[in-house]
């Protein structure tokens, strides 16, 4: 198996747990058939597609890919939420509040973990500065959590408020 098969997919997961997650922010999940082109995948292959509210996915699709393209959604501010198809635009902070968010929202799909969704965030090929998603989360995020109270996204304990972005 290599790395990037190693991951948890969405055939490894209880589809209600997702749709749950999903439910809290008003998004709907469509699934792709098998070897199907994901509608609104920005990088391809099996990666979660985003057009408008509707999170696009296969049964080989990466947990860490649907939940990064949901909190795209989630950060991202009410004009670019309603015009959203395939690219989510977001900047560098943006971009750190996402990563942030779908580590702490992974806590919500029982198969899938924090801890997990790390793992997987390293197996894929994402890049910290600290070397790691677990060193940078613990160690090195501070900005991307401020992100993501002054947006109102995290209660007082640092946990997800389940609202989308206003502003």
């Amino acid at each position: 198996m290599t790395e990037a098969t190693s991951v948890l997919k969405v055939s490894d997961c209880l589809q209600n747990s997702i749709k749950e997650l999903l439910d809290k922010y008003h998004l709907t999940l469509n699934f792709i058939g098998e070897n199907q082109a994901i509608s609104g995948s920005f990088w391809g292959d099996s990666e979660a597609g985003l057009i408008g509210n509707t999170v696009h996915v296969r049964n080989d699709t990466p947990i860490h890919s649907l939940l990064h393209e949901t909190c795209h959604y989630i950060c991202m501010d009410e004009i670019r939420r309603r015009n959203v198809d395939t690219n989510a635009e977001g900047d560098y902070d943006e971009e750190n509040a996402v990563c942030y968010l779908q580590i702490l929202l992974a806590d919500n799909i029982g198969e899938m973990s924090s801890e997990r969704m790390m793992q997987d965030m390293d197996r894929w090929g994402y890049t910290f500065r600290l070397g790691s998603a677990k060193a940078w989360f613990e160690k090195d995020a501070d900005d991307a959590l401020a992100w993501l109270h002054n947006h109102k996204l995290l209660n007082s304990n640092n946990r997800p408020n389940y609202t989308l972005r206003k502003l």
